[in-house]
């Protein structure tokens, strides 16, 4: 077969819509139509559908402000399904996910509202989502106290334990850290000093310094993954909605085992600037962060669009639909 023969086998494939089409089904429809971003998406059901069956290691990177949205309840049946074992995020992410799972309500806004307005009537404004001020930082603070002042001090504590204790203690079901706890899934936030309670962890321990915080601990245990994958020979995956450090941190612990099998990316941010947030999987691969012969693909778009098909296209595949 000639070169031109090779690039020219497949032909796009005209479409029509039927409402009563299956998941799978939709996901071919997305295969066929291909450009731009269809034929991304299905390629990205069929990589995880592949990490579901051959990755030791799963881990579900993203960023805290998807957590403000309906999604939060999403990612968190993706943890209690045991699509994911190992879940890296940002601090922001702990603050939604207390507030929301201790009773604090979040409210359906728009990006246009006037945010002089907003600070006068103590409403903070996360894109379009509302958020009460009483229902955000005196909440997390006051629930996260409580939860330190029931901690033994007869040891040092990781963030990732601190935080198993936190979900212990929430009752809801739509939880990340109820979910996580539940299944027995680390919690890992490098950045856990940024937000709302990375502060409260700092002022509780200028009053109370009899409680030890050994945040290398869960570096620690992040290590012992993936050196145990790498001398077992054990594959790792991962989707990584967004970028940031939660991104980051989970190429940058995969390069120790020469890199992920598989990876999709989803994200909004564009490659040019040299930004991480932006860097295709094609770099990482220049890093060891992720293995030449990898399965990757990058999605754009906004992950409250993507996620859900994903993680449902996931859904069917661990229950036999495929």
């Amino acid at each position: 077969m000639s070169r031109r023969e090779e690039l020219l086998k497949e032909p796009v494939v005209d479409r029509t819509v039927d409402p009563s089409m299956t998941l799978s089904e939709l996901v071919k429809l997305y295969e066929d139509i291909h450009g731009f971003m269809a034929g991304h998406l299905a390629r990205a059901v069929r990589v995880l559908e592949r990490m579901l069956r051959e990755a030791k290691w799963r881990f579900l990177a993203f960023t805290a402000n998807l957590v403000a949205t309906g999604l939060r309840g999403i990612l968190a049946q993706a943890i209690r399904e045991g699509l994911f074992n190992v879940v890296v995020t940002t601090c922001g992410t702990i603050d939604h996910d207390v507030a929301r799972g201790t009773g604090g309500k979040y409210y359906k806004g728009f990006f246009e509202m006037d945010d002089r307005v907003l600070r006068s009537l103590e409403i903070h404004r996360l894109g379009n989502v509302f958020i009460p001020v009483e229902d955000y930082g005196p909440r997390i603070e006051k629930f996260v106290y409580r939860v330190l002042d029931e901690l033994p001090r007869d040891r040092r504590w990781g963030v990732r334990e601190i935080l198993h204790e936190i979900g212990k203690r929430i009752e809801d079901e739509h939880s990340i850290l109820r979910a996580a706890y539940e299944k027995g899934v680390g919690v890992y936030v490098p950045g856990w000093l940024d937000g709302a309670f990375g502060t409260a962890l700092f002022t509780y321990t200028r009053t109370h310094r009899d409680l030890e915080i050994d945040p290398f601990k869960d570096e620690q245990e992040l290590a012992d993954i993936v050196f145990g994958a790498a001398s077992r020979g054990e594959k790792t995956g991962a989707l990584i909605i967004g970028g940031g450090i939660s991104k980051h941190h989970t190429i940058w612990w995969n390069q120790f085992k020469e890199g992920l099998d598989f990876v999709v990316y989803v994200t909004t941010a564009v490659e040019y600037d040299g930004s991480l947030s932006g860097a295709h999987p094609r770099e990482a691969i220049s890093w060891g962060k992720v293995r030449p012969e990898a399965e990757h693909v990058v999605v754009y778009g906004d992950a409250t669009l993507i996620v859900p098909i994903l993680v449902a296209a996931m859904l069917e595949a661990k229950r036999g639909g495929r």
